[in-house]
């Protein structure tokens, strides 16, 4: 199978992973934005102009936040769920613990403050997934482990009864 072939083959994907890929595609079109006109953050947050080499250290970020959208996008692909399980790990300690000590020390503030709020905030919907989909399964696998399902009475200490199908 060529390279082609291997990246655009559409498996089925749980709702977890459709949200991962949506968000590989949201980074990546960031990415790309700030690759092609690192002046946009001063539009968008009202931030002063570039002094020095701002705009480059712009593009550089944008190249780092596509390749992570890019990875977010077939990662999510896979329809693994260690691939969400990890993402939530680095959005919520490790994206936090980098830029926010830095946006409040003054360094570029309002993009990295939106930019962990956003990170954040996907990564609490994409928790959120996650626990439905173990729910889910979890109901799953009780079903096919008792398929005679035991059905106990409300009150206590009332016996079992096996429901016949």
């Amino acid at each position: 199978m060529s390279l082609v072939d291997t990246l655009v083959q559409k498996p089925s994907l749980t709702p977890a992973s459709r949200f991962q890929v949506l968000n590989g595609i949201v980074y990546f079109g960031a990415g790309l934005g700030l690759i092609v006109w690192p002046g946009l953050v001063q539009i968008l947050f009202r931030d002063p102009r570039f002094t020095g080499h701002e705009s480059a250290l712009f593009r550089a970020l944008g190249l780092t936040i596509a390749v992570i959208g890019w990875h977010y996008y077939f990662g999510g692909r896979t329809g693994g769920k260690q691939v969400v399980a990890a993402g939530l790990i680095e959005r919520f300690i490790y994206v936090p613990l980098v830029l926010l000590p830095l946006a409040f020390a003054g360094v570029f503030s309002h993009t990295f403050v939106a930019f962990t709020a956003l990170d954040v905030g996907l990564a609490i919907r994409a928790a959120v997934l996650l626990r439905a989909e173990a729910a889910h399964e979890s109901i799953a696998l009780e079903k096919r482990l008792d398929p005679g399902r035991t059905r106990c009475a409300q009150s206590i200490p009332a016996p079992c009864e096996t429901v016949k199908n």
